[in-house]
């Protein structure tokens, strides 16, 4: 059985409802349904756009079912839209919410192409947003757009093999549209050897390369969430991490300006150092990150849709517990008003944990996982600084056992 997931549109809801976002497991889902006859992902139209470089006028657009594409084609195609949908989330993908009353709003001229009941409406709705790309962008190569629209389905119940009334798994449906938008690169001079005529050539091939590898920036249009279709909200996805457009967030797609992983993270270290100074033992840093994690496994194993963020008074709670001191609520609050705008800003604690920790020296580097931090002390030794590493194995260099010595 077949259901439309119900969408919350804002004429028809409150924009001050508050929706749960997408996650990681939400992008992991549709991601993997990119695969060849697959009947949970139905991709029905593809529309290439061709733009020229520096004018940024369109040079050729086309548009056909996908399945009429070659093998060959469907495959790259099927890869490059995987690479929109891929990334962690406020680093390389972001759910971006539409502003409100907007000229031209990207939001209802998607909305339209998603309703429209034919290719060349469709087609129609699509080059609006092509002009709005690059009304105010220029690139110094040739760009190919590619805009798909299908249905994405998705199991929610599956059928009960052993019941004597039978039926078929319940499935919610709803449609989308992808856009990527990818450069393009000259081919390389090679040579080449020439079975038939048994001769080495040299390659004379000028038509320009489409790097679907590396799109430089793409959406997903609607956002799902908790089996439903968000129209009031957009995944974009950046070419680089932590490094989005915020041009093409504000002027293409009129969506809210957004922070990013990495600038949570500095703004929540400048708050630390506010509050804590900075010198601070290595177990107490070590105890942050690790009572951090704790509240993003915790969520992860009690399967919680939303992101468990932090507020000042998280804060001050993880700092008491990870051994610091005297620390005073309002001291918490003064620091974290300093650095942040907005006082209702809370911290996403999955953007917060490095995944390792550098310490770089003129002597070595080394890296180590947060959780290890406590297992390093910086000391003086007769008069020099010294790096000491808690290890417990032998340490091996260059297939020697090194001799341990006692301090």
């Amino acid at each position: 059985m077949v259901k439309s997931i119900p969408i919350f549109l804002s004429e028809q809801y409150n924009h001050e409802r508050e929706l749960i976002h997408m996650n990681k497991k939400d992008i992991a889902e549709i991601r993997k349904q990119f695969k060849f006859d697959n009947d949970l992902m139905k991709i029905r139209e593809i529309f290439n756009v061709y733009v020229q470089k520096e004018t940024g006028e369109i040079y050729h657009h086309v548009s056909q079912p996908f399945q009429m594409l070659e093998l060959e084609a469907q495959e790259l195609f099927l890869a490059n839209f995987k690479k929109v949908l891929t990334g962690y989330l406020d680093a390389k993908l972001f759910e971006l919410k539409f502003i409100r009353d907007v000229e031209d709003s990207t939001q209802h001229i998607l909305f339209d192409g998603l309703r429209a009941d034919s290719t060349e409406d469709w087609k129609e709705n699509m080059l609006q947003i092509v002009g709005k790309m690059f009304a105010h962008t220029v690139y110094e190569f040739d760009t190919m757009v590619t805009f798909i629209r299908g249905e994405y389905r998705k199991v929610t119940r599956k059928r009960d093999l052993e019941s004597e009334e039978g039926g078929n798994d319940e499935v919610y449906s709803n449609e989308f549209i992808l856009c990527s938008l990818n450069k393009t690169d000259q081919p390389k001079k090679a040579l080449l050897f020439d079975y038939i005529e048994k001769e080495f050539k040299s390659n004379n091939v000028f038509d320009p390369i489409i790097n679907l590898a590396s799109p430089l920036s793409g959406f997903l249009f609607p956002a799902f969430n908790d089996n439903s279709a968000d129209v009031n909200h957009i995944l974009y996805c950046a070419g680089k991490a932590n490094q989005p457009d915020g041009t093409f967030i504000e002027v293409v797609l009129n969506c809210e300006e957004i922070i990013t992983a990495q600038e949570d993270k500095d703004s929540f270290e400048q708050i630390l150092k506010k509050v804590i100074g900075d010198q601070v033992d290595s177990k107490v840093i070590s105890n942050v990150y690790e009572e951090i994690d704790k509240m993003v496994q915790e969520n992860e194993e009690s399967e919680e849709s939303e992101a468990p963020t932090l507020d000042y008074r998280d804060i001050e709670r993880i700092l008491t517990v990870s051994g610091v001191e005297n620390v005073e609520t309002a001291q918490v609050e003064h620091a974290f008003k300093a650095v942040v705008d907005d006082e209702k800003h809370e911290f996403k604690a999955s953007s917060l944990v490095p995944k390792s920790i550098k310490i770089n020296t003129k002597v070595a580097d080394v890296s180590i996982s947060p959780k290890e931090l406590k297992n390093v002390k910086y000391i003086m030794y007769q008069g020099k600084r010294c790096l000491l590493l808690e290890i417990d194995e032998d340490v091996v260099v260059e297939g020697f056992r090194l001799e341990s010595e006692t301090l």
